[in-house]
Protein backbone atom coordinates (compact mmCIF):
# COMPACT_ATOMS: atom_id res chain seq x y z
CA UNK A 1 0.00 0.00 0.00
CA UNK A 2 1.27 3.46 -0.89
CA UNK A 3 0.60 6.03 1.84
CA UNK A 4 1.44 9.74 2.10
CA UNK A 5 1.63 11.09 5.64
CA UNK A 6 1.39 14.86 5.92
CA UNK A 7 2.96 16.06 9.15
CA UNK A 8 6.00 14.47 10.81
CA UNK A 9 5.12 15.36 14.39
CA UNK A 10 4.42 12.82 17.10
CA UNK A 11 1.29 11.37 15.48
CA UNK A 12 2.60 11.40 11.91
CA UNK A 13 5.93 9.89 12.93
CA UNK A 14 4.23 7.10 14.88
CA UNK A 15 1.89 6.23 12.01
CA UNK A 16 4.88 6.20 9.66
CA UNK A 17 6.66 3.91 12.08
CA UNK A 18 3.74 1.46 12.11
CA UNK A 19 3.26 1.39 8.35
CA UNK A 20 6.89 1.42 7.24
CA UNK A 21 7.58 -1.56 9.48
CA UNK A 22 4.97 -3.54 7.54
CA UNK A 23 6.54 -3.16 4.08
CA UNK A 24 4.27 -0.32 2.96
CA UNK A 25 5.50 2.42 0.62
CA UNK A 26 5.44 5.46 2.93
CA UNK A 27 6.28 9.08 2.11
CA UNK A 28 6.36 11.73 4.84
CA UNK A 29 5.84 15.45 4.11
CA UNK A 30 6.55 18.26 6.56
CA UNK A 31 7.46 21.93 6.28
CA UNK A 32 10.19 21.38 8.86
CA UNK A 33 13.24 19.83 7.13
CA UNK A 34 14.64 18.61 10.45
CA UNK A 35 11.55 16.50 11.15
CA UNK A 36 11.66 15.07 7.63
CA UNK A 37 15.35 14.24 8.02
CA UNK A 38 14.71 12.58 11.38
CA UNK A 39 11.94 10.43 9.89
CA UNK A 40 14.17 9.36 7.00
CA UNK A 41 17.10 8.60 9.31
CA UNK A 42 15.07 6.46 11.76
CA UNK A 43 12.39 4.89 9.54
CA UNK A 44 12.24 3.18 6.17
CA UNK A 45 10.37 6.07 4.53
CA UNK A 46 10.86 8.68 1.85
CA UNK A 47 10.67 12.30 2.89
CA UNK A 48 9.85 15.64 1.30
CA UNK A 49 10.31 19.03 2.95
CA UNK A 50 7.53 21.39 1.91
CA UNK A 51 3.92 22.39 2.43
CA UNK A 52 1.71 19.33 1.99
CA UNK A 53 -1.27 21.42 0.85
CA UNK A 54 0.63 22.46 -2.29
CA UNK A 55 -0.32 20.32 -5.33
CA UNK A 56 3.26 20.15 -6.60
CA UNK A 57 4.49 18.82 -3.25
CA UNK A 58 1.79 16.11 -3.18
CA UNK A 59 2.66 15.28 -6.79
CA UNK A 60 6.34 14.85 -5.88
CA UNK A 61 5.25 12.58 -3.02
CA UNK A 62 3.50 10.27 -5.49
CA UNK A 63 -0.13 11.30 -4.93
CA UNK A 64 -1.12 10.20 -8.47
CA UNK A 65 -0.88 6.53 -7.49
CA UNK A 66 -1.25 6.77 -3.70
CA UNK A 67 -3.80 4.57 -1.91
CA UNK A 68 -4.18 6.88 1.08
CA UNK A 69 -3.35 10.34 2.38
CA UNK A 70 -3.21 10.98 6.13
CA UNK A 71 -3.31 14.68 7.00
CA UNK A 72 -1.90 15.09 10.52
CA UNK A 73 -0.30 18.54 10.49
CA UNK A 74 -0.87 20.94 13.39
CA UNK A 75 -3.38 23.01 11.38
CA UNK A 76 -6.98 21.86 10.88
CA UNK A 77 -7.35 24.10 7.84
CA UNK A 78 -4.19 22.76 6.21
CA UNK A 79 -5.38 19.18 6.82
CA UNK A 80 -8.71 19.99 5.16
CA UNK A 81 -7.04 21.55 2.12
CA UNK A 82 -4.69 18.58 1.79
CA UNK A 83 -7.68 16.23 1.54
CA UNK A 84 -9.42 18.48 -0.96
CA UNK A 85 -6.34 18.68 -3.21
CA UNK A 86 -5.71 14.93 -2.88
CA UNK A 87 -9.28 14.27 -4.01
CA UNK A 88 -9.82 16.91 -6.67
CA UNK A 89 -6.47 16.71 -8.46
CA UNK A 90 -5.10 13.25 -7.69
CA UNK A 91 -8.25 11.18 -6.95
CA UNK A 92 -6.64 9.54 -3.90
CA UNK A 93 -9.13 6.85 -2.79
CA UNK A 94 -8.77 7.25 1.00
CA UNK A 95 -8.28 10.49 2.94
CA UNK A 96 -7.93 10.78 6.73
CA UNK A 97 -7.70 14.13 8.52
CA UNK A 98 -6.95 15.04 12.12
CA UNK A 99 -9.18 17.96 13.14
CA UNK A 100 -8.92 19.53 16.60
CA UNK A 101 -11.37 22.45 16.55
CA UNK A 102 -14.70 21.32 17.94
CA UNK A 103 -16.50 23.75 15.61
CA UNK A 104 -15.57 21.53 12.68
CA UNK A 105 -16.91 18.46 14.48
CA UNK A 106 -20.41 19.62 15.36
CA UNK A 107 -22.92 17.04 14.12
CA UNK A 108 -25.13 19.60 12.38
CA UNK A 109 -22.24 20.41 10.04
CA UNK A 110 -21.39 16.79 9.18
CA UNK A 111 -22.48 17.30 5.55
CA UNK A 112 -19.35 19.39 5.14
CA UNK A 113 -17.30 16.20 4.62
CA UNK A 114 -19.37 14.71 1.82
CA UNK A 115 -17.43 13.82 -1.32
CA UNK A 116 -19.06 16.62 -3.29
CA UNK A 117 -18.18 19.18 -0.62
CA UNK A 118 -14.99 18.62 1.41
CA UNK A 119 -14.06 15.01 0.69
CA UNK A 120 -12.64 13.62 3.95
CA UNK A 121 -13.35 9.93 4.46
CA UNK A 122 -12.37 9.78 8.13
CA UNK A 123 -12.14 12.62 10.65
CA UNK A 124 -10.08 12.01 13.79
CA UNK A 125 -10.51 14.29 16.83
CA UNK A 126 -7.71 14.00 19.44
CA UNK A 127 -9.77 15.91 22.02
CA UNK A 128 -12.72 13.56 21.72
CA UNK A 129 -10.45 10.54 21.82
CA UNK A 130 -8.80 11.82 25.00
CA UNK A 131 -12.17 12.63 26.58
CA UNK A 132 -13.39 9.10 25.92
CA UNK A 133 -10.11 7.71 27.29
CA UNK A 134 -10.57 9.78 30.46
CA UNK A 135 -14.07 8.40 31.00
CA UNK A 136 -12.75 4.87 30.56
CA UNK A 137 -9.99 5.50 33.10
CA UNK A 138 -12.54 6.73 35.62
CA UNK A 139 -14.74 3.68 35.06
CA UNK A 140 -11.93 1.34 36.16
CA UNK A 141 -9.67 3.33 38.51
CA UNK A 142 -7.64 0.29 39.55
CA UNK A 143 -6.43 -0.20 35.95
CA UNK A 144 -3.59 1.78 34.41
CA UNK A 145 -4.94 1.22 30.90
CA UNK A 146 -8.41 0.46 29.53
CA UNK A 147 -10.03 0.17 26.12
CA UNK A 148 -13.52 -0.94 25.02
CA UNK A 149 -14.19 -3.42 22.23
CA UNK A 150 -17.14 -5.27 20.71
CA UNK A 151 -19.53 -2.41 21.30
CA UNK A 152 -18.53 -2.13 24.95
CA UNK A 153 -19.22 -5.81 25.67
CA UNK A 154 -15.50 -6.51 26.16
CA UNK A 155 -12.92 -4.42 27.98
CA UNK A 156 -9.15 -4.74 27.77
CA UNK A 157 -7.70 -3.69 31.13
CA UNK A 158 -4.07 -3.15 32.04
CA UNK A 159 -3.45 -3.93 35.72
CA UNK A 160 -0.31 -4.08 37.85
CA UNK A 161 0.21 -7.17 39.95
CA UNK A 162 0.88 -6.20 43.58
CA UNK A 163 2.08 -8.43 46.42
CA UNK A 164 -1.50 -8.78 47.73
CA UNK A 165 -2.75 -10.36 44.48
CA UNK A 166 -4.33 -13.76 45.35
CA UNK A 167 -3.21 -15.49 42.13
CA UNK A 168 0.53 -14.73 42.23
CA UNK A 169 2.65 -17.63 40.92
CA UNK A 170 -0.45 -19.32 39.49
CA UNK A 171 0.00 -20.80 35.99
CA UNK A 172 -2.48 -19.34 33.53
CA UNK A 173 -3.80 -22.82 32.70
CA UNK A 174 -4.69 -23.36 36.36
CA UNK A 175 -6.18 -19.87 36.58
CA UNK A 176 -8.55 -20.76 33.74
CA UNK A 177 -9.62 -23.94 35.55
CA UNK A 178 -10.16 -22.16 38.88
CA UNK A 179 -12.35 -19.44 37.40
CA UNK A 180 -13.92 -21.29 34.49
CA UNK A 181 -17.12 -19.22 34.58
CA UNK A 182 -15.27 -15.92 34.08
CA UNK A 183 -14.84 -14.79 30.48
CA UNK A 184 -11.33 -13.46 30.94
CA UNK A 185 -8.05 -14.09 29.10
CA UNK A 186 -4.59 -12.79 30.01
CA UNK A 187 -3.63 -11.49 26.57
CA UNK A 188 -0.23 -9.99 27.34
CA UNK A 189 2.27 -9.50 30.15
CA UNK A 190 4.96 -6.86 30.53
CA UNK A 191 7.74 -8.19 32.77
CA UNK A 192 10.90 -6.22 33.51
CA UNK A 193 10.16 -3.99 30.52
CA UNK A 194 9.53 -6.80 28.03
CA UNK A 195 6.05 -7.27 26.55
CA UNK A 196 5.00 -10.75 25.42
CA UNK A 197 1.99 -12.96 24.71
CA UNK A 198 1.98 -15.58 27.51
CA UNK A 199 1.59 -19.34 27.16
CA UNK A 200 -0.66 -21.56 29.26
CA UNK A 201 2.21 -22.60 31.54
CA UNK A 202 3.38 -19.05 32.32
CA UNK A 203 2.83 -17.73 35.83
CA UNK A 204 1.79 -14.28 37.05
CA UNK A 205 4.51 -12.62 39.13
CA UNK A 206 4.68 -9.60 41.42
CA UNK A 207 5.45 -6.50 39.37
CA UNK A 208 3.92 -7.83 36.16
CA UNK A 209 1.71 -5.55 34.12
CA UNK A 210 -1.05 -7.73 32.67
CA UNK A 211 -3.43 -6.90 29.85
CA UNK A 212 -6.71 -8.74 30.37
CA UNK A 213 -9.56 -9.26 27.92
CA UNK A 214 -12.74 -9.36 30.02
CA UNK A 215 -16.46 -9.63 29.25
CA UNK A 216 -18.01 -6.42 30.62
CA UNK A 217 -20.23 -8.18 33.17
CA UNK A 218 -17.21 -10.06 34.58
CA UNK A 219 -15.02 -7.00 35.21
CA UNK A 220 -15.86 -6.51 38.94
CA UNK A 221 -15.29 -10.18 39.81
CA UNK A 222 -12.10 -10.35 37.73
CA UNK A 223 -10.66 -7.31 39.51
CA UNK A 224 -11.31 -9.03 42.84
CA UNK A 225 -9.52 -12.16 41.61
CA UNK A 226 -6.46 -10.04 40.80
CA UNK A 227 -6.58 -8.20 44.13
CA UNK A 228 -8.11 -4.98 42.84
CA UNK A 229 -11.07 -3.06 44.25
CA UNK A 230 -13.77 -1.25 42.32
CA UNK A 231 -14.33 2.35 43.38
CA UNK A 232 -17.22 4.49 42.24
CA UNK A 233 -16.00 7.88 41.03
CA UNK A 234 -18.38 10.71 41.96
CA UNK A 235 -16.19 13.82 42.36
CA UNK A 236 -13.42 14.75 39.92
CA UNK A 237 -11.09 17.75 39.70
CA UNK A 238 -9.72 18.67 36.27
CA UNK A 239 -6.50 20.67 36.12
CA UNK A 240 -6.42 22.34 32.71
CA UNK A 241 -9.44 23.85 30.97
CA UNK A 242 -8.13 24.15 27.42
CA UNK A 243 -9.29 22.08 24.44
CA UNK A 244 -8.67 18.75 26.14
CA UNK A 245 -9.90 19.77 29.61
CA UNK A 246 -13.06 21.32 28.18
CA UNK A 247 -13.79 18.23 26.08
CA UNK A 248 -13.35 16.00 29.15
CA UNK A 249 -15.57 18.25 31.29
CA UNK A 250 -18.29 18.29 28.61
CA UNK A 251 -18.11 14.50 28.33
CA UNK A 252 -18.46 14.20 32.11
CA UNK A 253 -21.52 16.45 32.05
CA UNK A 254 -23.13 14.21 29.43
CA UNK A 255 -22.11 10.99 31.19
CA UNK A 256 -24.88 8.86 32.70
CA UNK A 257 -22.74 8.29 35.79
CA UNK A 258 -23.40 11.87 36.93
CA UNK A 259 -19.81 12.61 37.93
CA UNK A 260 -19.47 16.06 39.50
CA UNK A 261 -16.44 17.95 38.20
CA UNK A 262 -14.52 21.13 38.94
CA UNK A 263 -12.03 22.68 36.54
CA UNK A 264 -8.90 24.66 37.44
CA UNK A 265 -7.45 26.74 34.58
CA UNK A 266 -4.52 29.14 34.89
CA UNK A 267 -5.31 31.35 31.86
CA UNK A 268 -8.19 33.72 32.62
CA UNK A 269 -9.43 33.92 29.03
CA UNK A 270 -9.43 30.15 28.61
CA UNK A 271 -11.18 29.77 31.97
CA UNK A 272 -13.92 32.16 30.87
CA UNK A 273 -14.44 30.23 27.63
CA UNK A 274 -14.71 26.98 29.58
CA UNK A 275 -17.14 28.52 32.08
CA UNK A 276 -19.40 29.73 29.27
CA UNK A 277 -19.36 26.34 27.56
CA UNK A 278 -20.12 24.28 30.68
CA UNK A 279 -23.47 24.11 32.43
CA UNK A 280 -22.98 22.30 35.75
CA UNK A 281 -19.20 22.42 36.14
CA UNK A 282 -17.49 24.98 38.40
CA UNK A 283 -14.46 26.62 36.76
CA UNK A 284 -11.76 28.16 38.97
CA UNK A 285 -9.16 30.54 37.56
CA UNK A 286 -5.71 29.92 39.02
CA UNK A 287 -2.65 27.66 39.24
CA UNK A 288 -3.38 23.95 39.67
CA UNK A 289 -0.19 23.67 41.76
CA UNK A 290 -1.50 26.18 44.32
CA UNK A 291 -2.45 24.30 47.49
CA UNK A 292 -4.94 27.01 48.52
CA UNK A 293 -6.76 26.73 45.19
CA UNK A 294 -6.73 22.94 45.42
CA UNK A 295 -8.29 23.27 48.87
CA UNK A 296 -10.96 25.57 47.42
CA UNK A 297 -11.71 22.84 44.86
CA UNK A 298 -12.08 20.35 47.77
CA UNK A 299 -9.29 18.18 46.42
CA UNK A 300 -9.20 16.11 49.63
CA UNK A 301 -12.81 15.04 49.00
CA UNK A 302 -12.34 14.32 45.30
CA UNK A 303 -12.24 10.72 44.10
CA UNK A 304 -9.78 11.53 41.31
CA UNK A 305 -7.81 14.34 39.71
CA UNK A 306 -7.23 14.52 35.96
CA UNK A 307 -4.26 16.69 34.99
CA UNK A 308 -4.81 17.64 31.35
CA UNK A 309 -2.85 20.82 30.65
CA UNK A 310 -0.77 21.11 27.48
CA UNK A 311 2.48 20.60 29.41
CA UNK A 312 3.53 17.09 30.47
CA UNK A 313 5.73 18.19 33.36
CA UNK A 314 3.01 20.42 34.76
CA UNK A 315 0.63 17.47 34.62
CA UNK A 316 3.06 15.25 36.51
CA UNK A 317 3.72 17.85 39.21
CA UNK A 318 0.03 18.71 39.54
CA UNK A 319 -0.83 15.03 39.95
CA UNK A 320 1.77 14.64 42.71
CA UNK A 321 0.58 17.82 44.45
CA UNK A 322 -3.06 16.71 44.34
CA UNK A 323 -2.21 13.34 45.85
CA UNK A 324 -0.16 15.00 48.59
CA UNK A 325 -3.26 17.06 49.41
CA UNK A 326 -5.37 13.95 49.92
CA UNK A 327 -6.74 12.96 46.50
CA UNK A 328 -6.61 9.13 46.29
CA UNK A 329 -6.23 8.83 42.51
CA UNK A 330 -4.28 10.86 39.96
CA UNK A 331 -4.40 10.57 36.17
CA UNK A 332 -1.98 12.59 34.03
CA UNK A 333 -2.02 13.48 30.36
CA UNK A 334 1.42 12.56 28.99
CA UNK A 335 2.53 13.09 25.40
CA UNK A 336 6.19 12.15 25.90
CA UNK A 337 6.47 8.34 26.40
CA UNK A 338 9.91 8.72 28.02
CA UNK A 339 8.18 10.29 31.05
CA UNK A 340 5.88 7.31 31.64
CA UNK A 341 8.46 5.32 33.71
CA UNK A 342 8.42 8.21 36.22
CA UNK A 343 4.78 7.57 37.08
CA UNK A 344 5.43 4.70 39.49
CA UNK A 345 8.09 6.46 41.60
CA UNK A 346 5.93 9.61 41.65
CA UNK A 347 2.83 7.72 42.80
CA UNK A 348 0.72 8.59 39.74
CA UNK A 349 -1.95 5.97 39.16
CA UNK A 350 -2.65 6.17 35.42
CA UNK A 351 -1.94 8.20 32.32
CA UNK A 352 -3.57 9.14 29.04
CA UNK A 353 -1.40 9.40 25.94
CA UNK A 354 -3.13 11.56 23.29
CA UNK A 355 -0.72 10.38 20.65
CA UNK A 356 -1.51 6.72 21.33
CA UNK A 357 -5.27 7.29 21.27
CA UNK A 358 -5.06 9.22 18.00
CA UNK A 359 -2.74 6.66 16.42
CA UNK A 360 -5.09 3.84 17.46
CA UNK A 361 -8.02 5.64 15.82
CA UNK A 362 -6.11 6.11 12.58
CA UNK A 363 -4.87 2.50 12.54
CA UNK A 364 -8.46 1.28 12.75
CA UNK A 365 -9.06 2.79 9.32
CA UNK A 366 -5.77 1.59 7.85
CA UNK A 367 -5.77 -2.09 8.73
CA UNK A 368 -6.89 -4.45 5.99
CA UNK A 369 -9.75 -6.84 6.49
CA UNK A 370 -13.06 -6.11 8.26
CA UNK A 371 -11.32 -4.36 11.16
CA UNK A 372 -13.62 -2.72 13.70
CA UNK A 373 -11.14 -1.53 16.30
CA UNK A 374 -7.40 -1.17 16.96
CA UNK A 375 -5.53 -0.18 20.09
CA UNK A 376 -1.80 0.51 20.07
CA UNK A 377 -0.12 -0.96 23.17
CA UNK A 378 2.94 0.63 24.74
CA UNK A 379 5.38 2.43 22.49
CA UNK A 380 3.99 0.86 19.30
CA UNK A 381 5.13 -2.54 20.62
CA UNK A 382 1.88 -4.37 19.98
CA UNK A 383 -1.75 -3.96 18.93
CA UNK A 384 -5.12 -5.25 20.05
CA UNK A 385 -7.25 -5.77 16.93
CA UNK A 386 -11.00 -6.38 16.73
CA UNK A 387 -12.14 -7.77 13.40
CA UNK A 388 -14.99 -9.63 11.74
CA UNK A 389 -14.09 -13.01 10.22
CA UNK A 390 -14.78 -13.08 6.48
CA UNK A 391 -15.79 -16.17 4.54
CA UNK A 392 -12.46 -16.02 2.69
CA UNK A 393 -10.39 -15.87 5.89
CA UNK A 394 -8.14 -18.85 6.69
CA UNK A 395 -9.68 -18.71 10.19
CA UNK A 396 -13.25 -19.41 9.06
CA UNK A 397 -14.48 -22.90 9.94
CA UNK A 398 -11.38 -23.76 11.98
CA UNK A 399 -11.11 -24.83 15.62
CA UNK A 400 -8.72 -22.58 17.55
CA UNK A 401 -6.36 -25.48 18.33
CA UNK A 402 -5.93 -26.09 14.59
CA UNK A 403 -4.95 -22.51 13.73
CA UNK A 404 -1.24 -21.77 13.47
CA UNK A 405 -1.20 -18.37 15.17
CA UNK A 406 2.26 -16.72 15.31
CA UNK A 407 4.02 -16.93 18.68
CA UNK A 408 3.28 -13.28 19.43
CA UNK A 409 -0.47 -13.55 18.79
CA UNK A 410 -3.14 -14.50 21.31
CA UNK A 411 -6.93 -14.68 20.96
CA UNK A 412 -8.71 -12.79 23.75
CA UNK A 413 -12.43 -13.01 22.97
CA UNK A 414 -14.98 -14.08 20.37
CA UNK A 415 -18.43 -12.65 19.76
CA UNK A 416 -20.95 -14.99 18.13
CA UNK A 417 -24.36 -13.61 17.20
CA UNK A 418 -23.88 -10.74 19.63
CA UNK A 419 -22.84 -12.92 22.60
CA UNK A 420 -19.30 -12.89 24.01
CA UNK A 421 -17.65 -16.32 24.14
CA UNK A 422 -14.48 -17.25 26.01
CA UNK A 423 -12.13 -18.91 23.48
CA UNK A 424 -10.89 -22.43 24.18
CA UNK A 425 -8.96 -24.87 22.04
CA UNK A 426 -12.14 -26.51 20.80
CA UNK A 427 -13.96 -23.28 19.96
CA UNK A 428 -14.70 -23.02 16.26
CA UNK A 429 -14.36 -19.68 14.50
CA UNK A 430 -17.10 -19.12 11.93
CA UNK A 431 -17.78 -16.58 9.22
CA UNK A 432 -19.32 -13.47 10.77
CA UNK A 433 -17.74 -13.99 14.19
CA UNK A 434 -15.99 -10.97 15.68
CA UNK A 435 -12.63 -11.79 17.25
CA UNK A 436 -10.24 -9.88 19.50
CA UNK A 437 -6.53 -10.52 18.95
CA UNK A 438 -3.41 -9.35 20.75
CA UNK A 439 -0.47 -9.21 18.36
CA UNK A 440 3.10 -8.07 18.69
CA UNK A 441 3.99 -5.42 16.13
CA UNK A 442 6.19 -7.83 14.20
CA UNK A 443 3.21 -10.15 13.63
CA UNK A 444 0.67 -7.58 12.41
CA UNK A 445 1.22 -8.44 8.74
CA UNK A 446 0.54 -12.12 9.42
CA UNK A 447 -2.60 -11.22 11.39
CA UNK A 448 -3.82 -9.14 8.44
CA UNK A 449 -3.27 -12.17 6.20
CA UNK A 450 -5.33 -14.31 8.57
CA UNK A 451 -8.07 -11.69 8.39
CA UNK A 452 -7.91 -12.02 4.59
CA UNK A 453 -5.84 -9.06 3.47
CA UNK A 454 -7.07 -7.22 0.41
CA UNK A 455 -6.77 -3.70 -0.95
CA UNK A 456 -10.45 -3.13 -0.25
CA UNK A 457 -11.40 -0.77 2.52
CA UNK A 458 -14.47 -1.52 4.60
Amino acid sequence: MKVIICGAGQVGWQIARHLSGEANDVTVIDSNPDLVRQAMDTLDVQGIAGFASYPDILDRAGARDADMVIAATYSDEVNMVICQVAHSIFAVPRKIARLRSQSYLTAIYSDLYRRDHLPIDVVISPEREVAEAALRRLSAPSAFDIENFMGGKVQVLGIRIEDDCPVINTPLRQLTDLFSTLKVIVMAIRRKGRLFAPEAGDQILIGDECYLSIAREDVPRTLEVFGKKSHKQERVVLIGGGNVGLAVAQALEKSETRIRAKVIERNKGVAEIAADALERTIVLNGDGLDTALLAEANIERADAVLCVTDDDKTNLLAAVRAKSEGCPMAIALINDPTLIPLMGPMGIDAYINPRATTVSSILRHIRHGRVKGVYSVGDAEAEVIEAEVLSTSPLAGQAIRDIAFPEGVLLGAIMKDGAVVKPTGGTRIDEGDVILLFTMASDVSEVERLLQVSIDFF
